[in-house]
């Protein structure tokens, strides 16, 4: 596996990282056998950089990689967040970034992931009655305790980025992107590169979208939060997987996979840039793991840019869903 850094002064981590999200919420049924395997596949494989939220599944997620963990023995670059409450099986959420949820909240993730130490913790959303200063702050109280080793935050502005840099060092920056979703590269990822802080890219696949698989069948499954999402609705649907089905073309003609293709398009943006597609099966991890191998010579990314240029239609969230996302 090849290895990027997380920033200018952070640490080595795999190129393509695994997002644990969906083993616990969100995308449907999962068992606990298949998301153990695959989370041990992918560690085996050298993906060590591994994300998870204490809002996924509240708690479980950040339980599971706990458990699966302690049969590891080797290296394990866990990233987790918190500023998002719900209530069980809710979507509907809050944002708290004040100073003394935090703390709470990092000895919960710690006691969940059985661990002494964070290894990045990420603010979740932006708390708009708290200011940034303060979250940071107490963040970075959390790395002189030695109870976080790198912080970051997740869908923030260039101006939030700035403020909260000054206060402590940021490692990384997630947000966002795939072909599907390229708001970040007009202002954010220049500033991140001006800064030296890292990119962590999620939803590389912009939910399945761009791996051409995705239909009004395959969303009619219990728990997929997918169905309710703009984007992969009715006529936007069938709107988006005209644009996928030009990109599979190329794919095609290169024999690699759509996933491959939009992973591997990622990557090519930058090697400050560490993907992190979301899968809880094997199946499609060591088909994702394969698109560090992948490259473009100038015609093919010219030609996915026409492609483009049709445009991806409807929002990536409900309004609900985008409480505390700054673009």
């Amino acid at each position: 596996m090849k290895k990027r850094r997380l920033g200018k002064n952070g640490p080595q981590v795999s190129a393509i990282g695994l997002g644990c999200m969906g083993m616990s919420e969100f995308y449907g049924k999962s068992t606990y056998e298949d998301s153990r395997n695959t989370i041990l596949t992918a560690l085996e494989s050298g993906v060590d950089f591994l994300d998870t939220a204490d809002m996924y599944g509240n708690g479980e997620n950040e339980k599971l990689l706990g458990k699966v963990l302690k049969e590891w023995s080797g290296e394990a670059f866990v990233a987790t967040k918190f500023g998002i409450i719900r209530k069980p099986g809710a979507y509907e959420r809050k944002i708290n970034g004040k100073a003394e949820y935090i703390k709470q909240a990092a000895e919960a993730s710690l006691k969940r992931l059985e661990r002494e130490v964070i290894d990045l913790y990420y603010l979740h959303r932006m708390d708009n009655d708290t200011p940034i200063e303060e979250t940071i702050g107490a963040m970075a109280d959390l790395v002189k305790e030695g109870k976080v080793r790198y912080i970051g935050i997740s869908e923030a502005s260039v101006d939030t980025i700035r403020r909260a840099h000054s206060v402590h060092p940021l490692t990384a920056v997630q947000s966002e992107y795939s072909l599907a979703t390229r708001h970040i590269e007009k202002e954010i990822l220049p500033t991140l590169r001006e800064l030296g802080i890292g990119f962590v890219g999620y939803s590389p696949l912009s939910r399945g979208l761009l791996t051409g698989k995705l239909n009004q069948d395959l969303l009619k499954q219990e728990g997929d939060f997918r169905r309710m999402l703009p984007r992969l609705q009715g006529e936007n649907l069938e709107h988006n997987n005209k644009v996928v089905r030009k990109l599979i073309n190329i794919a095609t003609r290169k024999e690699i996979t759509p996933a491959q293709l939009s992973l591997a398009w990622v990557l090519s943006r930058g090697e400050d840039i560490i993907p992190i597609p979301g899968t809880k099966r094997i199946k499609y991890l060591m088909e994702n793991i394969k698109a560090v191998d992948v490259e473009f010579d100038a015609k093919e990314l010219e030609e996915i840019e026409t492609i483009l240029a049709d445009g991806i239609k409807g929002e990536r969230y409900t309004k609900s869903g985008m409480l505390g996302v700054e673009e």
